[in-house]
């Protein structure tokens, strides 16, 4: 009789625990793919060593230029000290030097700078320098928080041109990352990534897929979108966007993310935030608390396997992640991510256990 009661006790808790969590908050919370076979651990540096700068920005994607910068931009902020006066929707910095010992300095781009808070305003969650040229894509475009378009500098960041064409259909696009000013590029391609949505503040089910020669990506039809892969694990294309094909799946929890690929280790590294459960007032506001999953591929196109995922990480982790290659060790096996944790521009280190 005392065992039945035990039973009928543990019954009751599993039943309300259940009543309390969605099921699909529940698979949320569960690593989309298998383990990869690749990257055993990540050993991340104490959260006392994380380097905190530029407090009150978010976003902070990155990209390494050909002068030797990275260059990044922040959303709702005042960028690096000293800050400006004024509070932007969009600003860009540049920064120089070594992980642990780095400077950041706001360059004032008229052309690009945005004004407006929250979803009122445009704002950039992927950059990348290729050939010279830094490109970036606007979000937000439509000033309701949907939308994407694509912006473009020829002088460091000096000026900036907007193509006349958009993608309505997606709301959080950003660009995978390779080497200085895009060397070590797999091919002549520039690859770019959104989440399946118009808005950038509403999960989607999976993420998606697309390319342009290098030397006509400002042109709206030379994009192509991944559709699947085939028999032998190759990427089929089309030039229809009503084709395009998941690249990664996670039900209701693809949002925020980044891509790089990783040279010392000939990995795909695929940073994406964790979105807070259904019912939250804000599911992409991840900068003071929340988890986020890593995920590595041997090609773009994947396929994906899980490096490590973290429901719920020891600080904030932000809204977006990225591991740029320019503070990569040789052997890709030290890094450091920089982060929007906590409003500020982050950085930790982290250290790849490998098979």
């Amino acid at each position: 009789m005392k065992t039945l009661g035990v039973i009928a006790l543990a019954l009751l808790i599993c039943e309300g625990l259940n009543r309390r969590i969605p099921a699909q908050q529940n698979s949320s919370r569960l690593p989309p793919y298998p383990k990869s076979n690749i990257i055993r651990d990540v050993r991340w540096a104490p959260m006392e060593t994380v380097i905190r700068k530029a407090k009150g920005g978010d976003n902070w994607p990155v990209t390494w230029a050909r002068d030797g910068s990275l260059y990044s931009t922040y959303g709702d902020g005042w960028g690096f000290e000293p800050k400006l006066e004024e509070k932007l929707s969009l600003g860009l910095v540049r920064i120089d030097g070594s992980p642990t010992d780095f400077s950041g300095v706001n360059l004032r781009s008229p052309t690009i700078e945005q004004r407006g808070q929250g979803r009122n305003g445009r704002k950039s969650w992927g950059i990348l320098s290729v050939d010279g040229v830094l490109c970036l894509w606007l979000g937000h475009n439509n000033l309701q928080g949907g939308e994407s378009t694509l912006a473009w500098s020829e002088d460091h960041g000096g000026t900036w041109s907007t193509v006349d064409w958009k993608f309505e259909e997606f709301g959080l696009m950003g660009f995978v990352n390779f080497g200085r000013d895009y060397q070590g590029a797999r091919d002549e391609f520039v690859y770019a990534y959104s989440h399946d949505g118009p808005n950038a503040d509403s999960p989607a089910d999976h993420f998606v897929l697309m390319r342009a020669h290098k030397d006509h990506l400002l042109k709206r039809d030379a994009w192509e979108f991944f559709v699947r892969r085939d028999a032998n694990q190759q990427p089929v294309w089309s030039k229809r966007i009503d084709e395009r094909g998941p690249v990664f799946e996670h039900p209701d929890s693809c949002l925020r993310s980044a891509i790089t690929f990783n040279p010392g280790l000939n990995r795909y590294l695929w940073w994406q935030a964790i979105p807070q459960p259904p019912g939250h007032p804000d599911r992409g506001d991840t900068r003071f608390e929340g988890g986020f999953g890593i995920y590595d591929a041997p090609e773009p196109w994947g396929p994906w396997t899980t490096v490590e995922f973290v429901p719920a990480w020891d600080i904030g982790p932000g809204e977006h992640g990225d591991f740029p290659t320019k503070w990569m060790s040789e052997d890709g096996r030290t890094l450091h991510l920089i982060f929007s944790g906590d409003d500020c521009f982050c950085v930790r280190k982290a250290v790849l256990v490998t098979q």
